[in-house]
């Protein structure tokens, strides 16, 4: 009896995988299943973003309120961690609040990168920085207008890791960089050698004796020329290429539209540096000196620096207004003196209660 029925479930068993449809041919299943097919798609190309970081949101919104702590930041950053200082300046410099207050403030020695293109930044500024970060490795100083070659001569003579130098971008700036251009080139202690590419770092007796990458988006002829025959150690404006240049690859600092401290704030909301207000400066000029600038173009170019300069603390003042205003309003209306008193004595019920 035992056999007859084991017999008889497996004849079942067998009849019931033969009916089994292991492809699914039902035409009013493939709606369903080109559902599931978009939705697959839609949840593998839309992945969630990974939620900011509490440290983020909170740059942020000490960078939204960078001015309000402008006087006090010296004491503020002194435990601060080197790499938070410079998503500061990073802030600041976006904000067109960048100068020699804030530079000086969040100085580190343990920077090997510093960006300060469009800024305010000064030579006495610039002097200080170089003295307390003796081991940057990329400086970007391109069009701050304000730095003449005395302040680049004492980046290149502090600075002796110095290896990709960004400079140029405006009138002042390139006419500065024109009058260091003696300072890229070495002076020998022998002259014996046959080419300069045999020359060792210890036998210059100064200048930028590491330097290796030079950003100059708009140079021109006579300074590239001279560049390539003196110091030809020193390559100006590469390309990327896959293949390097001449046996080395090109690092992304040495690259002309590459923003150095983009990588540094990544993580930062880029509403933090969108004030209203404040208009983003005239980057890249047609033209290569002031002298081809006309009377007119020279005077709206320097009401536009002007403008942007006092937008900050034209905002500040607006702000400091505003709250004037409110205490004030809190002091003589009695309307608003009620609201003060009957808030403390529901503050007093509380605590009574408990």
């Amino acid at each position: 009896m035992e056999k007859g029925k084991s017999k008889e479930s497996t004849e079942h068993l067998t009849s019931c995988l033969q009916n089994l449809q292991l492809h699914n041919n039902n035409p009013k299943s493939a709606p369903n299943s080109t559902a599931s097919t978009v939705e697959f798609h839609f949840f593998t190309k839309n992945k969630l973003k990974a939620a900011p970081s509490l440290l983020s949101l909170c740059l942020g919104v000490v960078g939204t309120n960078l001015e309000d702590i402008i006087d006090d930041l010296t004491e503020i950053a002194l435990t601060f961690p080197s790499d938070i200082k410079m998503v500061l300046v990073a802030i600041a410099r976006r904000r067109k609040l960048l100068n020699d207050d804030i530079v000086i403030a969040l100085a580190d020695n343990s920077w090997d990168k510093l960006d300060l293109s469009g800024s305010d930044i000064s030579d006495s500024g610039l002097c200080h920085i170089v003295n307390i970060c003796q081991n940057l490795r990329v400086v970007d100083i391109s069009r701050c207008s304000r730095l003449t070659s005395n302040g680049v001569s004492e980046l290149l003579q502090h600075c002796h890791s110095l290896e990709i130098l960004r400079w140029g971008g405006c009138p002042k700036s390139d006419y500065a960089a024109r009058r260091c251009l003696s300072l890229l080139k070495p002076n020998l202690n022998d002259v014996e050698g046959e080419s300069w590419e045999e020359l060792d770092t210890t036998d210059l007796i100064h200048g930028a004796q590491s330097l290796r990458w030079l950003v100059w988006p708009k140079i021109d002829k006579d300074s590239q020329e001279s560049l390539a025959i003196e110091c030809p150690r020193i390559v100006v404006n590469p390309k990327p290429s896959p293949l390097g240049f001449r046996g080395a690859e090109v690092p992304q600092e040495a690259l002309v539209q590459f923003v150095l401290d983009d990588t540094i704030v990544k993580d930062i909301d880029p509403k933090t540096w969108a004030v209203s207000g404040f208009t983003s400066r005239i980057s890249l000029l047609p033209v290569s000196s002031s002298s081809e600038l006309s009377i007119a173009e020279k005077f709206r170019l320097a009401f536009v620096e002007r403008d942007t300069r006092l937008a900050p603390k034209r905002a500040k003042n607006a702000r400091q207004h505003q709250r004037r205003a409110e205490r004030e309003w809190v002091t003589m209306s009695t309307r608003a003196k009620a609201f003060a008193l009957a808030s403390q004595a529901t503050k007093s019920v509380n605590l009574r209660n408990l």
